[in-house]
């Protein structure tokens, strides 16, 4: 069974928990969106370099960090094909994946210790989308048109 691909982007305020989790996530495979540094840059830039890597197939998934995990979040929403669920919760990162399909999981570093954003991170990954929610699903991708 091959690993997940997952893009990872942060911003500056969000730099440290990316690391992290790469570093840690052994089960799956990342591409590193940036950014290097820890030079302050605009969140969107890199929420859409993530999110393109999604929707064009070159990824399967995203995870997202900025300071509150906020601003990404907004700015992944804004770009077609994307479902993007901030998480505070173990259970709320679960139930994104289970019943919202999220194909982007958005973190904060800020408000967010290390060992609980890989614990959301893994059982937002680990989760199983149901399929009995595809109509909802269905209907929140409908708004983009």
């Amino acid at each position: 069974m091959s690993k997940p691909r997952l893009a990872i982007a942060s911003d500056h305020a969000g730099i440290n928990l990316k690391k992290f989790l790469i570093q840690e996530m052994k089960e799956a495979e990342f591409t590193d969106f940036g950014p290097e540094a820890a030079d302050s840059v605009d969140y969107p830039d890199f929420a859409e370099k993530a999110c393109r890597a999604v929707i064009s197939g070159k990824c399967d998934r995203a995870i997202l960090i900025c300071g509150t995990g906020l601003g990404m979040s907004i700015a992944a929403n804004k770009i077609n094909g994307i479902r993007a669920a901030h998480v505070e919760s173990v259970f709320t990162a679960q139930m994104s994946g289970e019943h919202n399909n999220a194909n982007v999981l958005c973190l904060g570093e800020r408000v967010t210790g290390t060992s609980h954003a890989l614990m959301m991170a893994r059982a937002w990954l680990n989760a199983n989308f149901e399929i009995r929610h595809q109509k909802r699903v269905d209907k929140i991708m409908a708004l983009e048109k």
